[in-house]
């Protein structure tokens, strides 16, 4: 690592690390404190004083949300939407498009299995036809067979930035510029990546993006995001709504708003919402810059010693691997290894076929061991989980 970082701090505000090895950030990150105590607070506040009072009083923080998003994702707070998961906000977004039979879409094969049901679902429905662009030989998204299968007829393109295990990181940025020079709508699934690395809807050359708050930016679970930019807004009607997404007129009218709220609904989590951009501002007073290097320094690290283990077998994908480690081990099934590190007080998690169904139709991947990791963990750390599965092993 060329940065120092402050690994001290970062533990000392992150009560969970002190009696267990939290290697499930891609699952959910243990939430530092200034997170979790907004959290709790605020629901603290509405039993003693009232939710509707609460919110009134606090409506400055909870609109913090919006421009902490914006700041992350640089873009415009009017161009952020608040949603209880990523899944929603993907479907909001998803589901706005106007598609026709014969209409196409475009996806890799590193869609999610909640993303993938959509698609399915609406070529059901509705007959349109999903393409999906080959992998290049690393196992990201192949840029010229995208640019091959581009026709009038292709009305949206999805990309999963960061799948849920393999470590890959698609090579997002590019694809956006394809998009961008047919002038066809580009949706991108940034879940795993909110957090670990720094985004920017601009140099991602998106129209619409999508997060959660529970993996790397260690914020509450029933949290999430969706960036619409604006040029793109105006032709998106959520397919649900409600007199917060489009305010009433008169009993027998109403008006969409001009913004992203457009896509929200407004009863949620107001706790969750504050905690959110708590968490959000947290992220970026490190700097992503800074969580990236060390992350892919505490990846790269154990990387190498699983590696070394024999009956050990890495799933990296990709050209630039990322702080999610999947394995499998020739000697003991995933699920019973995962239940023996975690009678350790070590957390990891599996990857299922529904995470990355295409992918894993394709590459005929066992079972798989998923550890990922957080600039919080530490070398130690991970020189104890590898002794214990070797000793397992």
């Amino acid at each position: 690592m060329t940065t120092r970082f402050d690994i001290e701090r970062a533990r000392r505000e992150t009560r969970g690390c002190e009696d267990r090895i939290h290697f499930n950030n891609a699952g959910a990150s243990l939430p530092p404190i200034p997170v979790a105590d907004a959290l709790y607070d605020y629901l603290r506040e509405e039993e003693e004083q009232g939710g509707y009072e609460v919110m009134a009083r606090r409506a400055a923080e909870l609109d913090n949300f919006y421009t902490a998003a914006a700041r992350l994702l640089t873009c415009s707070a009017d161009e952020i939407a608040f949603a209880d998961s990523a899944t929603r906000a993907w479907n909001a977004a998803f589901y706005a498009f106007d598609f026709q039979p014969g209409d196409r879409i475009l996806a890799s094969s590193a869609e999610y299995g909640s993303s993938l049901v959509a698609l399915l679902h609406q070529a059901k429905r509705l007959g349109v036809e999903i393409s999906w662009v080959p992998d290049d030989p690393s196992g990201q998204i192949d840029i010229n067979s995208l640019e091959s299968q581009l026709d009038k007829r292709v009305k949206l393109i999805c990309l999963t930035q960061v799948p849920s295990g393999g470590g890959l990181v698609n090579p997002a940025a590019k694809v956006g510029k394809v998009a961008k020079a047919a002038g066809i709508p580009y949706l991108v699934d940034a879940c795993q990546a909110l957090g670990q690395m720094p985004v920017d809807v601009d140099q991602l050359c998106c129209d619409l993006l999508c997060g959660t708050g529970r993996k790397f930016l260690r914020g509450p679970r029933g949290t999430g995001l969706l960036y619409v930019r604006k040029t793109l807004l105006e032709q998106l009607e959520p397919n649900q709504l409600n007199h917060h997404a489009a305010p009433l007129l008169s009993a027998n009218n109403y008006q969409l708003r001009s913004d992203a709220k457009r896509f929200e609904c407004w009863e949620r989590s107001y706790a969750a919402q504050l905690a959110l951009g708590v968490a959000i501002d947290y992220a970026l007073a490190w700097g992503l810059g800074s969580i990236s290097e060390r992350v892919s320094f505490l990846a790269t690290t154990l990387r190498q010693k699983l590696a070394a283990i024999d009956g050990v077998t890495l799933a990296d994908q990709g050209l630039e691997p990322c702080a999610i480690v999947t394995f499998s081990c020739a000697q003991m099934p995933v699920d019973q290894l995962q239940q023996q590190l975690a009678l350790r007080q070590i957390n990891t998690s599996s990857v299922p076929f529904s995470a990355n169904p295409v992918s894993s139709e394709k590459l005929h991947h066992p079972a798989l061991l998923r550890a990922s990791l957080h600039y919080y963990n530490t070398v130690e750390e991970i020189e104890c989980f590898v002794t214990e599965l070797k000793l397992l092993l």
